[in-house]
């Protein structure tokens, strides 16, 4: 038997706290918005609540472990809204500490939590790639990135032409 040891880039109590999330009374949900974020709660849309609750878990714990994760999400919304676009990320593409990767498959949803140290948290175990999780959670051989949606296929349909074109 295998036990788990949670390491200092890892708080096991957020991502714990993540999990349970769709668990929880209404009650509590309400009580923990007004913990973390103050004040009454906006919506009694659940599953907003629930996300939000996840990101200021997660915000907390992990500006503890990298500082200027707040900045720099901060200069990428700003630049969002001067230019009105994303900007593409590098091929090799890894998500922030703290990211929970939600993929449902064959009907079970599965949750995946990066970690500040590069490796990704599935089922209280660390794992070191995307697509390691991929493979356990359907068998077969997956990119990761792709499974998890933060890749389009490859064989992704180019854009229609606007150009028309000419008669014969």
């Amino acid at each position: 038997m295998s036990t788990h040891i949670p390491t200092p880039s890892t708080p096991p109590s957020v991502a714990a706290q993540i999990a349970r999330l769709p668990d929880l009374p209404m009650a509590d949900i309400k009580a923990l918005w007004q913990q973390l974020v103050g004040g009454e709660t906006p919506t009694h849309n659940r599953q907003f609540l629930e996300r939000r609750i996840a990101y200021r878990l997660q915000e907390t714990e992990f500006r503890k472990v990298d500082a200027n994760l707040l900045d720099r999400n901060q200069r990428r919304i700003a630049s969002l809204v001067e230019t009105g676009k994303v900007k593409k990320r590098d091929r090799d593409y890894r998500p922030a500490a703290g990211t929970v990767l939600v993929r449902e498959y064959k009907g079970v949803e599965h949750r995946v939590i990066a970690t500040a140290d590069g490796q990704y948290e599935f089922q209280s175990r660390m794992y070191p790639s995307l697509s390691m999780i991929a493979r356990e959670i359907t068998g077969m051989r997956w990119s990761g990135p792709l499974f998890f949606g933060l890749r389009p296929p490859s064989n992704a349909k180019a854009k229609p032409s606007t150009k028309k074109r000419g008669a014969r």
